[in-house]
């Protein structure tokens, strides 16, 4: 039997982007035990994958981390994550490793100078790269989200005008520079005729107060409401999701909903967009939309975000044709 451990230690949506190469690897490496280390913060995003035999969690104590780790008798290592604490763990456990190339002087020239030089290859399957010396390859069935069976929504948590139907408008974002604005968010919402929720933290919830604020009847503010999971089981029974370049994306990919991406400081080139199960793209079926301003030189600016527009202009978000994603939205509505 291999103990075979895979790193991923943030964030959602990077750890979403693992889910395929943990699924393949448990499923055609045989009697293989899957081990997977993330951080202790972000423990609920796996907790249900039933790939995964057993959990470790980083929780900012390097030591203590490679310790446990030692005592698991690991094999070898797949490192999803690639940066100095993981080469400090793989050099502790002295084990054959394999690791994801990150391609980090590519998204610089990207992002710096606008040259792309990237592969036309998405994260998640460069993801399955480190695994192709086992044999593992990529078996089209996209991402995977899994919520806990403990976890549910109560009848009462979605308000009665939105249980017939509604649209996930996801509005957070890790970085400003990521987040439609307040402004866009409410002309975006007036132009749907839908019931809409608001997806976010805690954080998000005084611009969901904000944008609900326009039209409380029609779009109810779920912001900081809801924990992770519960969020995700929102995603889940929306008819379609709108979303930042945040985790909930990612997950709206793995549950087979339709999703318009709006791009900002960052984008599609970065091969982080919406990724899907090769039967949901069957028939050239349209699942996604990327929304974008169009000819902007200056993006992408970054490959994470920022805190405000280097520029100034913030036109990457403030341009947006707001009609023309309502229209898609309510297309891909029906």
């Amino acid at each position: 039997m291999m103990r075979l451990l895979i790193i991923r230690l943030s964030s959602i949506g990077d750890i979403i982007f693992t889910s395929a190469a943990i699924r393949c690897a448990k499923e055609q490496i045989p009697g293989v035990e899957i081990h997977f280390l993330t951080k202790k913060s972000l423990k609920a995003v796996t907790e249900a994958n039933p790939y995964i035999d057993h959990f470790h969690y980083h929780d900012n104590n390097l030591a203590a981390t490679i310790a446990s780790l030692k005592a698991a008798n690991i094999d070898m290592v797949i490192d999803l994550h690639h940066n100095f604490r993981t080469f400090r763990i793989k050099k502790a456990l002295g084990v054959t490793t394999y690791t994801y190339k990150k391609l980090s002087l590519q998204k610089w020239i990207l992002t710096r100078f606008g040259i792309n030089l990237l592969p036309d290859t998405h994260i998640v399957e460069r993801s399955l790269d480190p695994l192709k010396i086992l044999g593992v390859q990529n078996d089209g069935k996209g991402m995977d989200y899994f919520v806990p069976a403990n976890v549910s929504l109560k009848a009462n948590d979605i308000p009665t005008s939105h249980q017939a139907g509604y649209i996930a408008l996801v509005i957070g974002a890790s970085y400003a520079t990521k987040r439609m604005p307040v402004e866009q968010l409410q002309q975006l919402c007036s132009l749907i005729p839908v019931p809409i929720i608001l997806i976010g933290g805690k954080e998000d919830q005084p611009s969901g107060e904000e944008v609900a604020h326009t039209d409380p009847i029609k779009i109810y503010n779920g912001c900081g409401k809801f924990n992770l999971h519960e969020s995700a089981l929102l995603v889940k029974g929306a008819r379609m999701v709108i979303s930042n370049d945040t985790g909930f994306l990612h997950v709206a990919c793995a549950f087979h909903k339709k999703t318009i991406a709006i791009w900002g400081a960052t984008t599609p080139l970065l091969q982080v967009g919406p990724y899907y199960a090769a039967s949901d793209l069957q028939n050239g079926q349209e699942m996604y939309f990327n929304a974008m301003v169009p000819n902007l030189p200056c993006q992408p600016c970054s490959k994470y975000g920022t805190k405000k527009c280097p520029q100034g202009h913030f036109a990457c978000m403030k341009k947006h044709d707001l009609h023309f994603i309502a229209q898609k939205a309510m297309q891909y509505y029906q």
